[in-house]
């Protein structure tokens, strides 16, 4: 049975019932930031090409290049700067640096505007979407964290899907711009009240989790019997260490930050690619936004299934099963040539995402200890977006070299490895409801 929410003297309570309010609001601006990608991924790579005249898919991808790399790095630093100065002040300043993103896509006279309000866009999703994560984490508490993640995803990537398909229906009645970057001024301005007028601090709820912590669980991993193995003592390791254990050492957070990577990898090649593909296969505008749009859409709404299902039967089978039905995905993806089965396989890889999103950093939070765990996400998050330009500069050399389809077919075959490689070497982190 669920025990009642812990508190202490100030009033602080763990759990999603207890901290409702603040929890709902947050998934709303945690839409509010999905909504700013979004409103790219049906026209960038079009106005790369129909637009700006650039014939070489690798020079058309740049953009996601720089993308991935600022928010990696960036996503590096919400963590670190969230545990050290508090996580509202790091989404206020995500939301200030992200006013001027759609403004610069509207009024590029030239490709490297575009590439550098991915710049800007790459530190706001770095610091709001962060963010946003670590303090569901606080307030959530430990035993619903996949639900937690869930919503949290789902929100962001519904909106995504959303913003994507009337993007594409504006740009098909009213052309690629201005008009289809008018939702992102509308996000960014209302990203920016919530966030600055109705969000409060909640890193005194991680603290609270740390005083909660039971001191006597071991830091040696024990494969399989869901105790978090790095999660003892309240002493702070230093940021390197987080980096190293995160990164290499430790074999669920390591095994869990090479799959975020892959997984964006993959992305990545969804991104900036399959509109690419789905264009030169003879479709229109307005079908390349939905199928754009279908594939974050039931990313988005399986996340509401996938992230509490991790908390039931625990975390490492999702993982490794959505990584392998990624793959499967996107080898139907470069054998298809028409709408019906591009949208099935769409279906297929939005599918395989949502067995892997929220539970990879529910994972992460299950390991680290709350007194570090917003710097542990920062570096999962630096490794997982990452893959972001790293699945843009393959795919797009691949594409140059040998055509589009090979470039699917090399992604397939790393997130069928990945996924091996999860269940080879993660240990299951989350005791699942119900056993004891």
């Amino acid at each position: 049975m669920t025990q009642p929410a812990p508190a202490r003297p100030g009033g602080l309570r763990l759990g999603l019932r207890a901290n409702l309010a603040q929890f709902s609001l947050l998934v709303g601006v945690n839409a509010l930031v999905g909504g700013m990608v979004g409103q790219e991924r049906s026209l960038l790579s079009l106005l790369a090409t129909q637009v700006f005249g650039l014939a070489a898919v690798s020079a058309a991808l740049i953009y996601i290049v720089a993308f991935g790399l600022t928010k990696a790095a960036t996503n590096f630093l919400a963590g670190t700067l969230a545990d050290r100065y508090g996580r509202k002040p790091v989404l206020v300043a995500g939301w200030l640096l992200g006013l001027p993103v759609p403004l610069l896509l509207i009024w590029a006279p030239t490709w490297s505007w575009i590439v550098a309000a991915n710049v800007l866009l790459g530190i706001n999703q770095g610091l709001c979407w962060s963010t946003t994560v670590i303090m569901k984490i606080d307030l959530a508490g430990p035993e619903r964290r996949g639900l937690a993640m869930g919503l949290n995803e789902a929100a962001g990537y519904l909106a995504v899907a959303l913003t994507a398909f009337l993007t594409g229906l504006l740009a098909a009645r009213a052309g690629l711009r201005p008009e289809p970057f008018y939702l992102g001024l509308a996000y960014a301005g209302l990203g920016l009240g919530l966030s600055t007028l109705l969000v409060r601090e909640t890193q005194g709820h991680a603290q609270l989790e740390a005083q909660l912590t039971d001191p006597s669980r071991t830091t040696d991993p024990v494969p399989g019997d869901g105790r978090p193995p790095t999660a003892a003592g309240s002493e702070r390791p230093s940021t390197r260490e987080i980096v190293v254990r995160t990164s290499l050492r430790e074999p669920a957070l390591s095994a869990c930050s090479q799959a975020g990577l892959v997984n964006n990898l993959n992305d990545g090649l969804a991104w900036g690619l399959l509109p690419l593909l789905f264009v030169r296969g003879g479709l229109p505008v307005a079908q390349v936004g939905l199928l754009a749009a279908l594939y974050p859409a039931v990313w988005g709404l399986g996340q509401l299934l996938t992230g509490p299902l991790s908390d039931r039967i625990g975390r490492k089978p999702l993982i490794t099963a959505g990584m392998l039905v990624q793959a499967v995905a996107l080898a139907v993806t470069a054998l298809a040539e028409s709408f019906a089965p591009w949208a099935a396989s769409a279906i297929l890889l939005g599918a395989g995402t949502a067995m892997v999103y929220p539970t990879l950093l529910a994972a992460i939070s299950d390991v680290a200890h709350p007194s570090w765990r917003a710097s542990a996400v920062g570096v999962y998050r630096l490794w997982r977006d990452t893959g972001f330009a790293v699945g843009a500069l393959l795919a797009g050399l691949v594409a140059d070299l040998a055509g589009l389809e090979a470039a699917i077919w090399v992604i397939a075959a790393l997130t069928a490895a990945s996924g091996l490689l999860v269940a080879m070497r993660m240990y299951e982190t989350h005791r699942p409801i119900g056993q004891s």
